[in-house]
């Protein structure tokens, strides 16, 4: 029988001397179980060790390779000292120890906890733990959230990155100290910019005197950075350079929060509003002065408007550059020669050679595209016919009320089982209740729990479609009027029909520019 170690650290037993070597707790759970292989007579295939992943990352390379070996059927046992070191989520126990390991024949066996899939009595016990885990998971994710908010409320630096201009302080964990050699470069961007330079004149200065933007700088100097998802990385861009203007961090507070965890189970974020984020005044010391700050931020207000006050450019965010892929900016022409609006490739100027560019006025942009759109409703609407065919039913509000009442009552009685589980598990830790009936208990309640939540989630969805109905039976004229014989664009038309649209370099010898338009549907 050939077997396969898995060992998993977890990031709150980390116990590491050098960043290259495996931790102690690893090291003695590689011991643990191969004496316990060789005890049995299995010949070793591999040891598969993530070091500083938690339980419930899917991610995990060593993981998911003994996964797909394990698919392949390259050994017959999978070998760890606990189950919670395989997975502490209850989903990936019954999909692979309970699903597809039986499947493929492979046994998973935990030393500690007993469990082993050659042994049909404990598949229960593999079940519960699977649920304590999952319990033990939300309990620890709401324990750090609430460290981590309590650090951020008091201004300590918990990111994993340092910004631009500041490194992580040796001596003092959660405290920025300057970066003396990047902080001349912040410090030159706000000079520049204060002295009437622009942000993409800016970048082309820094770019042609060969000065690495802040993702290059961190990797030449051997810091940590995120990996950027974009080509060109190298250089600088507007993006870099607006950002960093309106930083606070670098008048000395403390800005974190901007993003939040969607759900312990995911490394998923989302941006957070302003009114969330926590910003904490003089937490270290600052690379620009307040007066520099304030004339810089009084600039920007000024030039931030490229269209009237108050609007929003009409393609702002939608317009592509077909060669690089970098969102167009918005330009204007000089007073006498009209004031047109044009768009242009963020990078044309940033650097010589980084982009051909593309370029094309707003109005022509916004002539083409209602174009299309007219085309479109010429050969696939019939405005008399779409608007006999829409037809409100009378009773979606009626559906909708119900559907409204029967989610409340799932909600509630999923919600009650859940609490029946966790009091069955207290009952049986005081002795209250027998190992056997605390099984079967169990069962049941799960599998009434997890039918709950599949009618809560259909009827979501079947939520979602009456309302898109009703929307459509209420607004049917307003909405044949709006796309058909379009003369005008407004921009609440291009967010609802558009996802991007990518520009070209202008044909030679003609005005000719070419567009291919992203639909949203």
């Amino acid at each position: 029988m050939k077997v396969a170690i898995y060992c998993r650290l977890s990031e709150e037993d980390r116990n590491k001397q050098f960043e290259t070597d495996d931790s102690s707790s690893i090291q003695n759970q590689k011991a643990m179980l191969l004496q316990y292989a060789m005890e049995q007579g299995w010949e070793l295939y591999n040891i598969y060790s993530d070091d500083d992943y938690t339980g419930s990352d899917r991610r995990r390379p060593e993981f998911n390779r003994l996964l797909k070996d394990a698919e392949r059927h390259r050994f017959d046992i999978i070998l760890c000292k606990t189950q919670s070191r395989f997975t502490r989520e209850l989903e990936l126990v019954e999909k692979y120890i309970h699903g597809f390991f039986p499947v493929w024949g492979i046994r998973f066996i935990s030393i500690v906890d007993n469990a082993d899939t050659a042994n049909k009595g404990n598949k229960k016990s593999r079940q519960i733990n699977g649920l304590v885990n999952e319990w033990y998971l939300e309990d620890m994710s709401e324990n750090i959230r609430s460290v981590l908010t309590n650090r951020r409320k008091n201004g300590f630096h918990i990111g994993a990155f340092a910004l631009y201009g500041y490194k992580k302080d040796p001596n003092q964990k959660g405290h920025l100290i300057i970066d003396e050699e990047a902080a001349a470069v912040v410090r030159e961007v706000f000079t520049l910019f204060s002295q009437g330079y622009g942000k993409t004149a800016i970048a082309r200065m820094l770019n042609d005197r060969g000065i690495p933007n802040p993702t290059e700088y961190k990797r030449l100097h051997g810091l940590r950075y995120k990996q950027p998802k974009t080509k060109n990385s190298t250089l600088w861009k507007y993006s870099a350079i607006s950002d960093m203007l309106t930083n606070e961090i670098y008048i000395g507070n403390m800005v974190q929060g901007k993003y939040g965890s969607v759900s312990y189970k995911t490394k998923q974020n989302k941006p957070r509003p302003k009114s969330e984020w926590y910003i904490v005044e003089g937490t270290h010391e600052p690379i620009i002065d307040r007066e520099l700050w304030n004339k810089v931020q009084a600039l920007a207000a000024q030039r931030a408007k490229p269209f009237a006050a108050g609007t929003i450019g009409l393609f702002a965010g939608k317009a592509r550059c077909a060669n690089c892929g970098y969102t167009m900016r918005s330009s204007k022409s000089a007073p006498r020669r009209g004031s047109k609006h044009y768009l242009q490739c963020a990078s044309r100027h940033a650097a010589k050679d980084a982009c051909i560019g593309s370029f094309i006025s707003v109005d022509r942009l916004e002539r083409m595209v209602i174009d299309e759109i007219n085309k479109l409703a010429g050969e696939y609407l019939d405005r008399d016919e779409l608007e006999q065919n829409i037809e409100f039913c009378d009773s979606l509000q009626g559906q909708k009320k119900r559907l409204l009442s029967d989610m409340s009552v799932y909600k509630k009685k999923a919600a009650d089982f859940s609490k029946g589980i966790r009091e069955l598990y207290l009952d049986k830790v005081k002795g209250l209740i027998s190992e056997s009936d605390y099984v079967e208990m169990s069962k049941d309640f799960t599998a009434e729990h997890d039918r709950l939540e599949r009618v809560t989630a259909e009827a979501e969805k079947q939520l979602a479609e009456i309302e898109e109905k009703i929307a459509a039976g209420d607004n049917r004229r307003q909405i044949i009027e709006q796309y058909t014989n379009l003369e005008h664009l407004n921009r609440e038309i291009v967010e609802i029909l558009i996802d991007h649209i990518s520009v070209g370099k202008r044909i030679p010898g003609t005005r000719d520019v070419p567009i291919e338009i992203h639909w949203n549907f």
